[in-house]
């Protein structure tokens, strides 16, 4: 399990670099630019099943982690790619270099129904 949340985490990485961004991982799970997570993770696997989700920040209302210790960690920010870019960046404009990121993790096509 703990493989494919690298994968994962290494996936969120290269969607980054697309962006002209370096993020890393680190102790904590999640992708990082700093000390600031631009994306979570959550997986869950049962009978040889996964289920998982991945939330990057693309244009967040940031200001709601004001209110909460984000993903339980101590004096650690959030952060997205519109903050990170200074312009807006949707979730429509992140998509393909999602797409182009998972099929290169996971050497495969994907295929839109």
């Amino acid at each position: 399990m703990r493989r494919y949340v690298c994968s994962l985490e290494k996936m969120i990485i290269d969607v980054c670099a697309r962006f002209q961004l370096e993020a890393k991982t680190t102790e904590h799970t999640g992708v990082w630019i700093g000390d600031n997570k631009i994306a979570a993770i959550g997986v869950h696997g049962s009978r040889y099943v996964t289920t998982h989700g991945i939330a990057i920040n693309c244009n967040s209302d940031l200001s709601w982690f004001d209110h909460i210790v984000p993903c339980g960690i101590e004096h650690k920010g959030v952060t997205s790619l519109t903050r990170e870019l200074g312009r807006v960046v949707t979730v429509d404009d992140a998509y393909p270099a999602l797409v182009a990121a998972f099929e290169q993790q996971f050497d495969c096509t994907a295929h839109e129904e």
